[in-house]
């Protein structure tokens, strides 16, 4: 570990007084440093694009292995390492006028409605794709424009998959289930009728002629809007299937998301919708099919129970859709370190169950890339964890730290590293020893349980304001909206007590999961507190693990996650002298609003709430 976190030190470029603006992300290292390394082919190795490092020298069978090697090496790695997720791929929500759903980082770096291309910011992205494993990029928006299958945008995804290629990445796009119907090219979209199955498998030879490598195609139907199988009486099934056997002759695979609600099942608990829609169909799907599921079973809310759908589709590959823009986690304004979220997700679905992991990009035309400084170290922790899910949260922040706000003069000799070391933002123990910044690591940590504590703590959800999911709105009612956006109907708080009964005694939801979560979770005694409001309405007299009741906890979570904001913003404002000016200013703005709006969290619910349980 020591060896570990002094090749870390070491390799950090070196850095200008001047202030910066971001755009150089966690890639400041000199990579003229490359020129000391010795690389070297070995056929032997698992063909999977890992590398070995053994001081200066490093090993892979592939080409790509050894350009991942490199960056490896930058940041410190030796040893021999594999990717854990064959399938690391980013998913960007961005619509071919160039806006983004849930961006927060300015207009889409791949679209715009002139067609032009910033061919420079493209190899940029994926260059810092490679550097952390990242391997296939989503183009566009899962709520897909069937404009994407025209020729005019077949081809600019063509020219976007020549720039990423040389980096080893892999483009797929959303498609639209109804494109064949909605480019008025057939009258029907029924994936059972021979003409739409001739239209796919004819759409797919044009894609490949272009694109050989293509990965594939991502699909969201029939939710929220979307057509899909449903349409003509069809299953899921039906509809991925008949895509997937145009994919297959070339390669590519259908990654069919599972986020379906308010269609064949509705009026059910929303976040049982998704396995009584397709538990059904487990194993009836063809084996270049993935069903893409979200880490948890409702929405990205900054906690959730895992999905179950996770446990009953046995006979189904599958990859988990993270979320890394966050939707609900204060989106551009606040810091929240996302990695411990992913890593209690993986603490209850194995990695060992999925063939990949999606993350929903926060990537834009802001000079920063992220909209926040420190939004950047969840593209980065996504594919740290894509690469090795085993890795620990510390270690990402660390790794994260040490490379973007971190600066030395190097020097590698024999590969055994030798340093002279200043830092830009923090204390350095001689230059045998060094750890990283405890004040910047720790804070990171701490930021998601933070959010979690202002917002919506003890497993209360979704009581966002309607739409666009920023700030509070516990009392949110519209009665021409379906119900299950309303806020009201998910924390159900009366003068008996608050929260949505997913027991056996109520909607039964606890039983879609796994022993022994489906009996921990069903009685309110054993029930984790963290979860206690999703499973349970529960009595606002009733004694929590601290003694309180649940309403004096209820009121002390929010002031606690409030005081946490106050103490990241003493934490930054003790780095001032440490972190160039630019950066600690833009920082700085976004903390300050991250306290103001946990105080209004904090105001508004305890105020709403506290009329039912006094």
């Amino acid at each position: 570990m020591k060896r570990h976190l002094i090749s870390i030190l070491c390799l950090l470029a070196l850095l200008s007084a001047k202030a910066e603006d971001g755009s150089k992300l966690w890639l400041r290292q000199d990579t003229a440093a490359f020129n000391k390394l010795t690389l070297k082919i070995d056929a032997s190795m698992p063909a999977d694009d890992g590398y070995r490092i053994n001081g200066n020298v490093i090993t892979a069978r592939t080409q790509q292995g050894l350009l991942y090697g490199k960056f490896a090496w930058l940041r410190g790695e030796q040893g021999e390492s594999h990717p854990f997720f064959r399938l690391r791929i980013l998913n960007h929500w961005d619509n071919i006028d160039g806006s983004i759903e849930r961006g927060y980082a300015g207009k889409s770096i791949f679209w715009n409605n002139e067609l032009k291309l910033n061919r420079s910011l493209i190899e940029q992205y994926a260059i810092a794709n490679a550097s952390i494993g990242i391997n296939g990029s989503v183009l566009n928006n899962v709520n897909a424009s069937p404009k994407m299958l025209t020729k005019t945008y077949i081809n600019k995804v063509k020219e976007v998959a020549d720039i990423l290629r040389p980096w080893g990445i892999r483009v797929y796009i959303s498609v639209n289930f109804g494109s064949p119907k909605a480019l008025g090219e057939l009258k029907t979209a029924d994936p059972l009728d021979p003409k739409v199955r001739r239209w796919w498998k004819k759409k797919v030879e044009e894609i490949y002629k272009l694109i050989p490598d293509f990965g594939g195609f991502l699909v969201k139907a029939n939710s929220e809007g979307q057509p899909g199988p449903f349409d003509y009486g069809r299953t899921h099934a039906d509809g991925a299937n008949m895509l997937g056997e145009a994919l297959k002759p070339f390669g590519g695979i259908v990654m069919w998301r599972s986020f379906v609600y308010g269609a064949k099942h509705k009026g059910e608990d929303r976040v049982k919708q998704a396995v009584s829609e397709f538990g059904e169909l487990d194993g009836k799907f063809i084996d270049n099919v993935i069903l893409q599921s979200k880490n948890g079973p409702l929405d990205f809310q900054p906690r959730e129970p895992y999905a179950p759908i996770f446990d009953q589709m046995r006979k189904t590959p599958q990859m988990a859709e993270l979320q890394i823009t966050q939707e609900y986690l204060g989106q551009g304004d606040h810091l929240a370190f996302l990695a411990p979220m992913w890593k209690e997700f993986f603490s209850f679905v194995s990695p060992s169950k999925l063939q990949g992991i999606a993350g929903v990009a926060n990537i834009g035309l802001d000079k920063n890339w992220c909209g926040h400084h420190f939004a950047q170290a969840n593209w980065y922790a996504f594919g740290r964890l894509a690469w090795n899910p085993s890795i620990s949260s510390r270690q990402i922040a660390e790794e994260w730290i040490g490379q973007t706000f971190l600066s030395g003069e190097w020097r590698v000799e024999s590969g055994e590293f030798a340093t002279a070391i200043e830092t830009s933002c923090g204390a350095v123990a001689n230059s045998t020893l060094y750890t990283l910044n405890s004040k910047l690591t720790g804070m990171m940590l701490r930021s998601r349980e933070a959010v979690v504590d202002y917002m919506m703590p003890l497993g209360l959800h979704h009581i966002f304001k309607f739409d666009h999911h920023m700030g509070p709105e516990p009392d949110g009612f519209i009665a021409s909206y379906p119900l299950e956006w309303c806020p009201v109907y998910y924390h159900k708080a009366d003068k008996n007590g608050v929260g949505f009964d997913r027991s056996s005694a109520g909607t039964n939801a606890t039983a879609q999961y796994r022993e022994p979560y489906c009996s921990l979770y069903d009685d309110v005694n054993t029930c984790p507190e963290k979860y206690l409001l999703w499973f349970h309405h529960v009595p606002w007299t009733r004694r929590m693990n601290s003694g309180r009741t649940l309403w004096e906890e209820m009121v002390y979570r929010y002031d606690r996650g409030v005081k946490e904001v106050e103490d990241f913003i003493n934490i930054w404002n003790s780095m001032k002298s440490e972190i160039d000016e630019q950066r600690w200013n833009e920082v700085n703005a976004k903390l300050q609003k991250q306290l103001a709006d946990a105080r209004e969290w904090q105001q508004v619910c305890t105020s709403y709430f506290r009329g039912f349980a006094e």
